[in-house]
């Protein structure tokens, strides 16, 4: 019975996450928002939303490290950054957009997944060009 309540906490504390990344999502968007806030909220959310991670999932203990520790801390960080009032206007705001289901957004994932390949070709060029030249 424990394990049963332990996994709805991880799973409400799951969806929490979920709705404050898409609270950033709408502040990235806010014009009383500052430009640094701005773009460390949609770095956040790029990162959060990427179907690619720093450190992949496959690889034992440390694959979701990101996961737990570097999503939630900067959700948690970029959160600081921007003024109450937005964020609670920017909460109503995902709660009703979550309330309507899981958006899909397909283009946005194939932009994600191009920009990933595209940074995985300059790597790979540039590691190649310093270490055979």
């Amino acid at each position: 019975m424990r394990a049963a309540t332990t996994f709805q906490v991880l799973k409400n504390k799951a969806k929490k996450l979920k709705l404050e990344a898409y609270v950033l999502y709408f502040a990235y968007k806010d014009s009383r928002v500052s430009w640094y806030a701005k773009l460390f909220a949609i770095l956040v959310v790029a990162y959060a939303f990427s179907p690619i991670d720093f450190i992949p999932d496959f690889i034992p203990i440390l694959g979701y490290l990101d996961d737990i520790i570097l999503v939630p801390l900067g959700i948690w960080v970029a959160l600081k950054l921007i003024p109450n009032e937005v964020i609670h206007d920017c909460r109503e705001k995902a709660q009703a957009l979550l309330a309507k289901g899981k958006p899909k957004n397909w283009i946005m994932g194939a932009i994600f997944i191009i920009i990933w390949i595209l940074l995985g070709v300059w790597v790979s060029w540039y590691l190649y060009q310093w270490l055979l030249a």
